[in-house]
């Protein structure tokens, strides 16, 4: 018996590494940051150091790796690895989820949330930043706010990380890790959480997780970004043809959803070969009035219409966190409403959550100009739990005065 239970002990080992080694595709160091160019590019962004520490240069990784398509069978993924290039000892490990993007291609280092991992790498974080299903060079189609592939892609994208840093000398902390993202990033950074405190518990630890500015509730919270006129109003049929392509909830030709022109066009504009601001420039500014007449009266008046189960389906606000979650947003976000925020702070405290916190992060900012500022509070809490916090902190006294002080400052202007 036991021989037997040494065999099979062996065995699970045996495949268990195989798979590992099987995930992943590739790895290549595509960028390097001196510590004297990082202190350049916080200048031309105008980030204070003081918020933004610079300990040390930054080597970025380029990770080719396998993951699950929605149908279950096996696709390429691709991300980035963002590690401190002077480190010493166990780093903490954070998974930031960057925000939509419709185009394929992505620049290494191009993106203002590219900006963002540097900031919590060149502070001594590793940081893996996933491009999601159908993204940088992954295979397919980006299948958008499908929390199931989200999560997957970016829980997969993890465990890569894990066997890139054995083969480059990098020890991670396996207590420490953080998980944040921004937009669509805060909607797959929920995703995540649930799902590694729901399925793989037993092989990752969330230490806190910090989403900021998510489309928790895709249905009834979100509704009315779909009837008002908006600056990006591509979301709507971006979110159609993803859930067409998982779910085929739609019996004919997917095209025929749109009204003309848009019928003729919609393929083309998210083909992956566009830029969001291409795509926008060719929409009705008020998203709902690309779409038939018939769809919008079902969505309307039939409860039970496919895509609104959809809509409920994908949305992540009804669960019950264990690890710490702090929740922020900005009040006057136009793209993703606040409410979004509120209801998923309100529910999982109802669901008997003990460590949910609530983080308004500006009241006048719009969508783009929130992010830096719920990153800077996101950036404060999560330090806390580096310096030994068990619940998070809001973060130094003179760094909140200070923002604070400079967000009165940026009220006033609007």
């Amino acid at each position: 018996m036991k021989r037997v239970s040494l065999l099979l002990l062996f065995l699970f080992l045996f495949l268990q590494k195989n798979i590992a080694a099987d995930r992943l595709v590739s790895y290549e160091l595509v960028k390097h940051y001196s510590k004297e160019s990082l202190t350049e590019r916080w200048k031309s962004w105008g980030i204070p150091k003081l918020f933004a520490p610079i300990k040390s240069g930054v080597n970025i990784y380029e990770i080719i790796y396998h993951t699950a398509w929605h149908d279950g069978s096996t696709v390429k993924a691709s991300g980035l690895f963002f590690v401190p290039e002077n480190h010493a000892g166990p780093l903490p490990l954070l998974s930031y989820q960057h925000g939509t993007d419709v185009k394929k291609d992505r620049v290494v280092g191009g993106k203002a949330e590219h900006t963002i991992a540097l900031i919590f790498a060149a502070d001594g974080y590793a940081v893996s930043m996933p491009d999601y299903l159908g993204l940088g060079k992954g295979e397919g189609k980006h299948l958008y706010q499908h929390a199931e592939t989200e999560a997957t892609a970016c829980i997969d994208m993890l465990r890569t990380v894990k066997i890139i840093s054995e083969k480059i000398g990098v020890a991670l902390d396996e207590n420490k890790l953080f998980l944040s993202g921004y937009s669509q990033g805060g909607h797959a950074t929920m995703a995540m959480h649930k799902m590694i405190e729901e399925k793989f518990s037993d092989e990752f630890e969330v230490r806190a997780s910090s989403p900021m500015s998510g489309v928790y509730d895709l249905y009834k919270t979100q509704d009315p970004i779909m009837f008002a006129p908006t600056r990006h109003p591509f979301f709507l049929p971006y979110l159609i043809l993803s859930y067409q392509e998982v779910y085929q909830f739609y019996d004919g030709d997917v095209r025929d959803i749109f009204k003309p022109p848009y019928d003729k066009i919609i393929l083309e504009l998210f083909s992956g070969e566009h830029g969001d601001r291409e795509v926008n420039k060719m929409l009705p500014s008020v998203p709902i009035d690309m779409i038939r007449d018939s769809f919008v009266q079902e969505y309307k008046t039939n409860p039970d219409f496919p895509f609104t189960k959809l809509l409920q389906k994908n949305s992540l606000y009804d669960w019950k966190p264990k690890a710490p979650v702090q929740l922020c947003y900005c009040k006057d976000d136009d793209i993703v409403l606040a409410g979004n925020s509120v209801l998923a702070y309100e529910t999982m405290k109802k669901n008997g959550a003990n460590h949910v916190s609530l983080r308004q992060a500006g009241k006048k900012f719009d969508h783009i100009k929130c992010a830096g500022v719920t990153m800077l509070y996101t950036k404060m809490w999560l330090d806390s739990f580096i310096k030994g916090s068990r619940k998070g902190r809001k973060g130094p006294v003179l760094k909140r005065w200070l923002l604070a002080l400079g967000k009165v400052f940026a009220d006033k202007r609007m």
